[in-house]
């Protein structure tokens, strides 16, 4: 009997802490210890892997009902990821340390920099040189530095021509006859050095330009990143002419996102590029060559190259035979590498396929709380096929190559047992991401239903910040009764890429909510900078008393789906247009009742608001500008009613508490009556609990400045959005 109450003590909390006392076996790890040793306090272990194998080893003792493992605080080598699959047949907790700080790392640190001249640093890695190991990510005093490229970042290549080309040539030197590549010749791009002219196919330039720094030759090719509506495709260099023509792989090419004159790109990891502090290159000699930024000395600083790819791999083999019952508390996973393939990356949305340095598959009852995920190449987490009942809470998730959480797979699987369910997310930072892979997203759901995505503070990723659904159009999706609540999503887009949203849906969503969040500062480069956008085949979702503002293309953009209920909203300032929908069809689209919309530039109804089917009515429209009407695609506000719709809505000023301060809290009782708006304290939404906790989650005024500053400057050039 007390066996039983024991087991369903765990699962009844999920494992979420083991009790240490009873039979509950107490492991050791520090930094120190042995994984020959028995694994006390007295004789620790050295490793989680060591750590694992000896839990495994002594698991058949009946009087054992599960283990804790200690972590003590200090550095942990990731030499190999921690596999954990179902030999594990007991619950057991990874516990770091409270007062310190337990690190599972998969850097290598460099030694001290030598000053080459003034601007100019090199340290030597023998392993380079020796065993041809490569990397493309280096940090300095724990933040991410970027190899050399051109324009410099923050800035764009634009394309001045571009087709589709097969090489005829014979003599190549390797076997490339016959390739479809994309011939493109660019603008305000520095020039490539020699090794693209004389390694490739081609006529090689009269005045190779590489060798200007006296350094060795470059590891690996130039990489193009194109940068084309929601997608990115990353590419290698296979050569230029003599002219500045660029020609690369053009496999795995879309049509209906092709790259283009309105596309965009940069180009990395050539030695003419290295001009800009925080810029850095490798050569095959083993010298990587660093322009320190201001203030950093070889004395002061520490250089991390990440040499292990993932850290942690839940491994269940099918439904049958699931991982259970693990958890990690207090565990910090840091430095993990990303190395592009010889063909580069195809364009995918939202970095769909890109891995994460934590997966796990066929995993029940998996929990991570209060650990960290930090500097990687790949995305954060993934439980991926046939996982239930796991959770991240507390975490924070940042400077990500990619993603930051995913749930779910990208294909639907025939026994729907395998598809993914009942995952929380709550309460969790994930900021800082797509810094390998700007299409990346913050939280994404795939194939997978009942899961809650809640309280989180997303913001600072090139793409979207929460993406629901992957089913285009009105063919079934398993993605139901999603829970998309009381999240905090800021500072998306950075006008990099195109047709994003705060929150993005896809498919038919019955049950999911995407309600009592605050999304703000939203920009894209063209179209689609959005708070809520309810994309292709969007249906039965509930979206209210969501907060949304400083947008780029409006509040809320559906483009086609139906039943969709849009109610008790404040839409207050977006830049370019309030309100938007797209396909007109036969079906009831979506209801927009009880909203109050407020603001003071750009146009209200957009694109074809007026034309889509929806119900509207209840609401309030205000600007601030007195001159401006009411209208709606150049239909005045009486004409709109005449039409049917807001009969009962209202032009009233809802008396926003501080509207500089950006708060939004209606003052105008009489309004809010008038219209059933039943007001919402929005401040919940985000992170909770301790001060220190949620003052991490607040992003600094150098990032809120350059934000607005992008804005004011993208805004100033009038860039059309179609």
């Amino acid at each position: 009997m007390k066996r039983l109450f024991f087991l369903l003590t765990l699962t009844i909390a999920l494992v979420q802490s083991i009790n240490a006392t009873g039979t509950v076996r107490q492991l050791y790890v520090t930094t120190s210890g042995n994984d020959a040793n028995q694994g006390s306090k007295r004789k620790p272990l050295a490793s989680l892997q060591g750590a694992l194998e000896k839990a495994i080893m002594l698991q058949d003792d009946e009087d054992i009902e599960g283990f804790v493992v200690n972590v003590a605080a200090g550095e942990y080598t990731a030499f190999e990821v921690l596999t954990i699959d179902s030999r594990l047949k007991k619950p057991i907790e990874f516990r770091g340390d409270t007062n310190g700080r337990s690190v599972m790392s998969g850097g290598m640190k460099t030694a001290k920099f030598n000053v080459v001249s003034e601007n100019l640093w090199k340290v030597h890695i023998p392993e380079v040189a020796r065993y041809g190991m490569r990397f493309e990510q280096i940090y300095i005093n724990g933040e991410r530095r970027f190899r050399a490229q051109s324009p410099n970042r923050g800035e764009f290549a634009a394309i001045e021509d571009v087709k589709m080309v097969t090489i005829d040539s014979t003599n190549l030197g390797r076997d490339i006859n016959g390739w479809e590549v994309l011939c493109i010749k660019p603008k305000n791009i520095l020039p490539f050095g020699n090794k693209c002219r004389t390694q490739y196919i081609g006529e090689s330039a009269a005045e190779p330009t590489q060798g200007k720094l006296n350094i060795g030759e470059v590891m690996g090719q130039p990489l193009l990143s194109f940068y084309h509506k929601w997608d990115v495709t990353r590419r290698p260099l296979q050569h230029v002419d003599k002219d500045g023509v660029m020609y690369v792989a053009a496999v795995g090419a879309y049509p209906w996102n092709n790259i283009n004159t309105r596309s965009r790109f940069v180009a990395e990891n050539d030695a003419n590029f290295l001009d800009a502090q925080g810029e850095w290159i490798l050569c095959e000699d083993g010298w990587l060559y660093y322009i320190p930024c201001q203030g950093e000395t070889p004395e002061n600083v520490t250089c991390q190259i990440p040499v292990t790819q993932r850290f942690v791999k839940i491994d269940g083999k099918n439904m049958e035979s699931l991982v259970e019952n693990v958890t990690f508390s207090n565990i910090h996973f840091e430095y993990a590498t990303y190395i592009t393939p010889f063909k580069g990356n195809p364009q995918m949305q939202a970095a769909a396929a890109i891995e994460t340095v934590i997966e796990a598959n066929f995993a029940r009852n998996v929990h991570f709380k209060d650990c960290s995920v930090a500097h990687t190449g790949l995305g954060g987490m993934w439980f991926k096929r046939g996982c239930s009942d796991c959770s991240v809470e507390r975490c924070h998730i940042y400077d990500m190559g990619a993603s930051g959480v995913k749930i779910g797979e990208t294909i639907i699987r025939e026994n729907r047992e395998e598809i993914t369910r009942n995952i929380k997310v709550d309460n969790n930072i994930i900021q800082h991401g797509g810094f390998v892979f700007p299409c990346a997203v913050g939280v994404t759901i795939f194939n997978a239903s009942d899961n809650q995505v809640t309280h989180n503070d997303i913001a600072d990723f090139r793409y979207t910040g929460i993406s629901v659904g992957w089913v285009w159009g009105y063919s079934y999706s398993p993605s139901k009764r999603n829970i998309i609540e009381y999240n905090h999503i800021h500072h998306l887009g950075w006008a990099q890429l195109s047709d994003m949203g705060g929150v993005y849906t896809l498919g038919m969503s019955e049950g999911t909510s995407v309600s009592h969040n605050v999304l703000h500062d939203i920009y894209s480069l063209y179209y689609g900078g959005w708070g809520l956008y309810t994309d292709e085949g969007s249906s039965g979702i509930r979206i209210e008393n969501n907060l949304v503002y400083n947008c780029k293309s409006g509040a809320f953009h559906q483009h086609y789906g139906k039943e969709n209920i849009v109610r008790n909203n404040i839409f207050a300032n977006q830049i370019r247009t309030q309100l938007e929908a797209s396909r007109v069809e036969e079906h009831l689209s979506f209801t927009f009742t009880n909203n109050i919309i407020y603001y003071r530039s750009g146009v209200l109804g957009g694109i074809n608001w007026r034309n889509v089917g929806h119900k509207s009515d209840y609401n309030c429209y205000f600007c601030t500008d007195a001159t401006r009407k009411i209208e709606f695609q150049g239909m005045p506000f009486d004409q709109w009613q005449q039409k049917g719709q807001d009969k009962h809505s209202v032009v009233e000023d809802p008396k926003f508490k501080d509207v500089l301060a950006n708060d939004f809290t209606p003052q105008n009782k009489a309004l809010t009556d008038k219209i059933g708006f039943k007001v919402f304290d929005y401040t919940k939404a985000g992170v909770y609990g301790s001060k220190e906790w949620q003052q991490k989650a607040e992003v600094n005024d150098e990032m809120k400045a350059a934000f607005k500053k992008l804005v004011n400057d993208y805004e100033e050039q009038k860039i059309t959005d179609w």
